[in-house]
């Protein structure tokens, strides 16, 4: 009977620390997501057409990153699946004020269509790139 015990205990000790794991590598994905999404609102705030991939950078890998701009602001949401639970995500939101003079994005293009890392074409989504190292 011992044995059955045993088994049970070591079952749920590997449960816990599958939970634990994930969590820590969910509060990472969480901080990596608020860093790429302040930069991002900081640069395309400025009008920097490189605010994208600057964001997919520090963001996790797979990340997605969404850039709006309305009036005197810029909006910037990034979100990543955590990687044991694909099905569960973290996201962080950014808000800043358009610099005077900053300019507007649509001059180099972080509003005309997808931007997939890297690629330097316009955009207001971008995919992080896929690393194969868990952020």
């Amino acid at each position: 009977m011992v044995t059955v015990e045993a088994a049970y205990a070591l079952a749920a000790i590997a449960a816990f620390l599958v939970v634990a794991v994930e969590v820590v590598a969910g509060v990472a994905a969480y901080i990596r997501c608020t860093d790429a999404a302040r930069e991002v609102a900081r640069l395309a705030a400025a009008g920097d057409d490189g605010a994208g991939s600057v964001g997919a950078q520090l963001a996790p890998s797979g990340a997605r990153i969404e850039i709006s701009s309305g009036g005197e602001r810029v909006t910037v949401v990034v979100s990543a699946s955590l990687p044991l639970l694909p099905m569960a995500s973290v996201s962080a939101t950014s808000i800043a004020a358009r610099e005077p003079g900053g300019g507007d994005l649509g001059g180099g293009g972080l509003e005309a269509g997808d931007l997939e890392a890297g690629d330097g074409e316009g955009g207001d989504r971008v995919e992080a790139p896929e690393t194969g190292v868990a952020g």
